[in-house]
């Protein structure tokens, strides 16, 4: 009789215990504060402008240049961490981000105060890339895993809620400052967790740094970001195709020196090769559809809520508490879910539940506005929740392990892009609806109907400084005109979701995650 030798099973990886999830509970702070950060400035710009008196285009670059540095080194930095140890990334990014927002917050120009943003996006692309990366190392058993990665995804749910509440508060009672300030004591708390909770973690062999494929990356996500930025505020402009132009000029160089450097047994800045798994590939576009979702509905909304229906800011952003509370709810669920369904089943179902709140939006001016709001924001929260745990999870799964920073930065550039053309595609549809809409009276002087033409807080501002039936007039009009321009608006963004699900559902048939 033949007996046949049987191999030992694989040990099961180890499972993680008290201080792997203390690291976890550090780790949420960055995620927490840099969409706080985020969130805020928003309701921050009115006080910086009455405080600062920045130039129209400051005030622009106030709000472009943070994600445009961030998404320019997200990739960089992922690397980075890969070479020089990801802890220690995490605290060069701590340190830097706490120390620039003590700059920014007694800043005393527009200009200092746009410098200092810029920076913020610099050491912000330290910390996101890090943190996940680091969950790979703390989590070894993939069911531990995809419940940790679904309590780090709720920091960026329950950052946007808290921004909105933060921002009021602190504006209610201090000045715009104040903000930033509150990013100061919670890295100075991480500065002291970090080296206690976390361990180091780097590729063993991570050869030569390529500081060309560095410059070639930069040329390709800031210019690609900005393109998207003029194409939305100004059209289709020679400035705008300029920009496209040398992103996608930069971006075939750097896939090209990438590969050439592979070919070369070199290590590339990015392992290009990483995006050969449609795993990979088709969770970094449902990560961008998720962000598109969220960020285009906050744009929306916020401006609903307080310049239509007539909320304080703060009431505002507790009107949208219940739809984040929902997230964070829904990726607890989605680790569990994880288990039974595949990918291909859940992250089209959750996308497709962010595509049916937009739908409901298109309800607005039907009824109670603010009810129908808070319900789309739930069934927003619930897809985005469901549907980003998994990506996350499979991202660092699809991903060699010396390699988690890279495939990190990867997801989080996924992120930046979504947010990018969430305000800016959605931004410049509820833009081009409203001032086809809106009709200006006749009594209201040149000067003031551009202003009211461009957008509703320039008519909420024109109707301020004028009497009688005219302002009435205007207000009614301009109001109307916003929540006309939000229901199309609500139907490109569900359009656009719905195609997201079915490029997932497509790509990812022949799979088996």
């Amino acid at each position: 009789m033949t007996v046949t030798a049987r191999h030992p099973a694989s040990p099961a990886p180890a499972r993680a215990g008290r201080r792997e999830w203390a690291g976890l509970a550090a780790l949420l702070l960055p995620t927490l504060l840099v969409t706080i950060d985020n969130t805020v400035l928003g309701f921050a710009l009115p006080a910086i402008s009455a405080a600062l008196s920045p130039s129209a285009a400051q005030l622009l670059w106030l709000v472009d240049v943070y994600p445009l540095v961030l998404a320019g080194l997200l990739v960089t930095m992922g690397t980075l961490g890969d070479r020089i140890g990801r802890r220690r990334t995490l605290l060069i990014g701590t340190a830097g981000f706490g120390a620039v927002s003590l700059a920014a917050s007694f800043a005393t120009d527009g200009a200092h105060l746009v410098a200092a943003r810029a920076l913020l996006g610099f050491f912000g692309a330290m910390l996101m890339p890090a943190t996940l990366a680091l969950l790979r190392t703390l989590f070894r058993d993939r069911d531990q895993r995809r419940f940790a990665v679904a309590i780090w995804a709720t920091g960026f749910a329950a950052g946007s809620a808290l921004g909105p509440i933060v921002g009021g508060l602190l504006l209610q009672h201090f000045w715009w400052g104040s903000v930033f300030l509150v990013n100061v004591p919670v890295m100075l708390v991480m500065l002291v967790l970090v080296p206690v909770v976390l361990p180091e973690s780097r590729r063993p062999d991570p050869g030569r740094f390529d500081p060309l494929g560095v410059l070639l990356s930069l040329l390709t996500m800031a210019p690609a970001v900005l393109a998207v930025k003029l194409v939305a505020h100004d059209g289709l402009t020679a400035s705008a195709v300029l920009a496209l132009i040398v992103a996608v000029a930069a971006g075939v160089l750097f896939v090209r020196r990438a590969r050439t450097r592979r070919a070369a047994g070199e290590e590339p800045l990015l392992d290009v090769t990483l995006f050969a798994s449609p795993v990979l590939r088709l969770s970094a576009l449902a990560n961008a559809g998720t962000m598109f979702a969220l960020t285009g509905l906050l744009f929306f909304s916020a401006q609903h809520l307080v310049l239509v229906r007539g909320l304080a800011p703060l009431d505002a952003g507790l009107v949208l508490v219940p739809g984040f509370v929902v997230t964070m709810l829904a990726g607890l669920a989605a680790a569990q879910l994880g288990r039974r369904f595949p990918l291909r089943v859940l992250v089209p179902a959750g996308l497709l539940f962010a595509a049916s709140g937009y739908l409901l939006c298109t309800l607005l001016g039907a009824g109670s506005d603010v009810a129908v709001l808070m319900v789309a924001t739930v069934l927003v929260g619930a897809g985005i929740g469901l549907s980003e745990t998994i990506t996350n999870d499979a991202i660092l799964a699809a991903a060699p392990a010396d390699r988690a920073g890279s495939a990190s930065a990867v997801s989080e550039t996924a992120y930046e892009i979504g947010a990018v053309l969430g305000t800016a595609v959605l931004g410049s549809v509820l833009s081009a609806a409203y001032r086809g809409a809106v009709e200006v009276p006749r009594s209201v002087g040149p000067a003031y109907a551009t202003d009211a033409r461009e957008t509703l807080g320039g008519a909420v501002d024109t109707a301020q400084r004028l009497t009688g039936a005219p302002a009435a007039e205007l207000l009614d009009s301009a109001r109307t005109a916003f929540t006309g321009a939000v229901g199309t608006t609500a139907w490109v963004g569900a359009a656009t979701l719905v195609l997201v699900a079915l490029a997932v559902v497509a790509g990812l048939r022949s799979t088996h995650p």
